[in-house]
């Protein structure tokens, strides 16, 4: 009898101790699918000012000004570079640009021509940008960490074929799209990437920057027939998307698209072009090649082709958008949409004439390439069912390397050493936002380049390259001169030494030859004029 009791007794604590642990896993499981998706989206080269919600008034975005109005509107975001490659190293890594390992577009052409299309489309070796370091902790890889499934759609950058520097090994379980930056100048590319293996395209070889025939007629539409193919990439980019959403939807999944629009050359559906082209009237064509502008392909109505590519990403965002509600995951879905810098000034594209970075400047020196307000400063909306308010504006100060810390706080990874501050409190309106001491840009290009923001006052240094000392000094007070129109460096030495020793704090000697600044590394920053 006592047996049986005792026998009874073990089996009730067997059970009950079995009941806890599953109730556990239970547990872990619910709040693991509790996680929100997380969709990012990084359109390339969309300026400030070229959405509806940030006041454009010629190219209509009807889809993402939506979002806005569902949740909330940055005034006061950044990218961490003013150009491709660097902006989505430090996105990816979460480091400021004083320290990252990739702070330009370095091309690796030590490897061959690495310009030549024709080479390239023959021998994949030469494709891609230098690798990423082995040790590179990146976003995907983290929150793979804590259960996501990761996707990457779009423009890679960051390393080249054969190599450990790929999105399939940086962290995302599913890769479509453009490993090499300098394949994205055509939108109909000979072939993209699906993962590691090429998937070879029924378009032309018509190599980017290819200039308009001496002999053809300029006003024939005929004429430009071989600059639009027959396989558009960002349509078949998103019939991908759209695949790797519906079948991750039952786990809680991180989709990053980082489209190539508006990049130039301009290449866009007709439909939206023959739109812009009734709204907007003839107009000159551009050439291409070695025209005015910066070459990339010829254009009979580059106006209406810019905005046509614009407002083709809109509707794939407002198709995206309807797949996430028709799926039923919509309401657990946050999703953010920037760009990776200011807006370009080539190819055709005219962002004088849209104003595309207002109320800053867009055009050479201010837009793209520069670290200028037009630059850096990028439109982001974030929105968020239930969780951001809709209808939300702030003025928070942010930057894309705050995306890593971010997302660790609302997701629950360990977040590798970083240079960001989460923004999370302010997506949830909550009154406990850290601020930034600072921001930094240094940036090797165009001559050589440095700016810190702190607060309202942003330090610019231009030239730091040069050798007959035509380095600036400038210093901005953004709150009552947002366009920096007023050097008033002399007028505050307080704030100029207060930026220097900022920068020597934070500054690393580049690790890439190319991106060094020698009078950086030298410590050489002035206190004054």
């Amino acid at each position: 009898m006592r047996a049986t009791i005792f026998s009874t007794i073990c089996l009730l604590v067997i059970l009950l101790q079995s009941c806890k642990t599953t109730g556990k896993e239970e547990a872990e499981v619910e709040q693991e699918n509790n996680r929100p998706n997380i969709i990012y989206i990084l359109a390339d080269d969309l300026g400030y000012g070229e959405l509806g919600v940030y006041g454009q008034q010629k190219i209509e975005t009807p889809n993402i000004d939506a979002l806005a109005k569902e949740g909330m509107l940055f005034t006061q975001h950044y990218t961490s570079a003013p150009v491709c490659a660097p902006a989505r190293y430090m996105l990816m890594t979460g480091q400021h640009s004083g320290r990252a390992h990739i702070r330009g577009n370095e091309e690796w052409a030590d490897r061959g021509d690495v310009w030549n299309y024709i080479a390239m489309a023959k021998d994949s070796v030469l494709e891609g940008q230098r690798p990423m370091p082995t040790n590179t902790v990146t976003l995907p890889i983290k929150l793979k960490e804590v259960g996501y499934t990761t996707g990457m759609i779009g423009k890679w950058g960051l390393g080249a074929p054969h190599t450990h520097s790929i999105p399939t090994i940086m962290g995302f379980d599913f890769f479509y799209g453009y490993n090499c930056q300098r394949q994205a100048h055509t939108y109909y590319p000979l072939h993209l990437y699906k993962n590691e293996k090429r998937v070879h395209l029924a378009n032309d070889t018509i190599a980017p920057h290819t200039a308009f025939p001496e002999s053809a007629d300029p006003t024939d539409p005929e004429s430009y027939a071989d600059f639009n193919l027959k396989d558009y990439a960002p349509e078949l980019m998103f019939k991908e998307l759209t695949a790797f959403v519906d079948r991750s939807k039952d786990q809680p999944f991180f989709l990053y698209w980082a489209t190539p629009i508006p990049h130039v050359a301009i290449q866009a559906p007709q439909d939206w072009v023959d739109y812009y082209i009734k709204k907007f009237g003839e107009e000159t064509p551009f050439l291409g090649g070695n025209a005015k502008g910066g070459g990339y392909f010829p254009h009979k109505n580059p106006r209406a082709g810019y905005a046509a590519m614009i407002s083709y990403l809109d509707e794939n965002v407002g198709k995206l958008v309807t797949q996430l509600k028709a799926l039923g995951v919509y309401d657990n879905t946050l999703i953010i949409f920037t760009s990776d810098n200011g807006p370009s000034f080539a190819g055709g594209a005219d962002p004088q004439w849209f104003n595309s970075a207002q109320p800053f400047e867009g055009t050479y020196g201010r837009g793209k390439g520069f670290v200028y307000e037009g630059g850096i400063r990028v439109p982001m909306i974030a929105s968020w069912p239930d969780k951001i308010a809709p209808g939300t504006t702030t003025d928070h100060i942010s930057v894309h390397y705050d995306v890593m810390e971010t997302l660790a706080e609302l997701t629950g990874f360990e977040a590798p050493d970083n240079d960001g501050t989460s923004f999370l409190p302010t997506l949830l309106s909550a009154e406990d936002q850290a601020e930034h001491e600072f921001l930094i840009w240094e940036f090797p290009e165009y001559g050589g380049q440095l700016a810190l923001r702190m607060g309202d006052w942003k330090v610019v240094r231009q030239q730091l390259k040069s050798d007959n000392e035509d380095a600036t000094l400038e210093l901005y007070n953004l709150s009552t001169d947002p366009t920096e129109q007023h050097n008033i460096a002399s007028a505050h030495p307080e704030i100029i030494q207060q930026a220097a020793e900022i920068f020597r704090r934070e500054h690393t000697n580049a690790s890439i030859e190319k991106f060094r600044i020698k009078a950086l590394d030298n410590g050489l920053i002035p206190t004054e004029e």
